[in-house]
């Protein structure tokens, strides 16, 4: 049915303290490997800022999907809108605490009153995206997983087997 809206997706990663001074790290996608509890805070504060980065790269933004904002009670910012525009791939999280990375489709009007917020893509209007196939862009190409082997099964295909091909040996360009 044409027109008809998506429920907006939306993604977190927190870091959680623990009594014993260890933390660990828990993403909102249960096919999502997470790292052991332990004392190295700041490994696995660069962990979580990767992994939700890689969900970031592999998630495309749906034009037909509804305000995730909104379906949560506008949660992200203070203000009560009335939601509109395209649909925007965010980033949300706040330097100041630092536990919490949010993934998120939300509306233009959200995201414009979301504080410490990364606006990371926009939806296609369904007009443009199926408009000429010359001026379609190829699929993207298959992505590797998060380095340390953490990540999802869904969310980083294989790597397709194949060889490289070697360079040829030839006169350097100079810049």
């Amino acid at each position: 049915m044409p027109g008809s809206r998506v429920p907006g997706r939306t993604w977190s990663v927190r870091l959680t303290g623990h009594a014993d001074h260890t933390v660990s790290v828990t993403c909102s996608t249960e096919a999502c490997r997470m790292p052991a509890r332990s004392k190295d805070t700041m490994t696995l504060r660069r962990f979580a800022a990767e992994h939700i980065k890689a969900h970031a790269r592999l998630a495309v933004v749906r034009p037909n999907a509804a305000c995730s904002c909104q379906a949560a009670q506008c949660v992200f910012h203070e203000t009560n809108v009335q939601c509109s525009g395209p649909t925007l791939l965010v980033l949300v999280h706040n330097p100041a605490v630092g536990q919490v990375w949010t993934l998120a489709e939300v509306c233009q009007t959200c995201a414009s009153q979301i504080p410490h917020i990364s606006i990371l893509a926009r939806a296609q209007s369904p007009a443009r995206a199926g408009a000429s196939p010359a001026n379609a862009a190829a699929p993207p190409a298959a992505r590797s997983a998060v380095p340390g082997g953490f990540s999802s099964p869904q969310a980083a295909p294989e790597e397709p087997v194949g060889r490289r091909r070697p360079r040829r040996p030839g006169p350097r360009r100079v810049a």
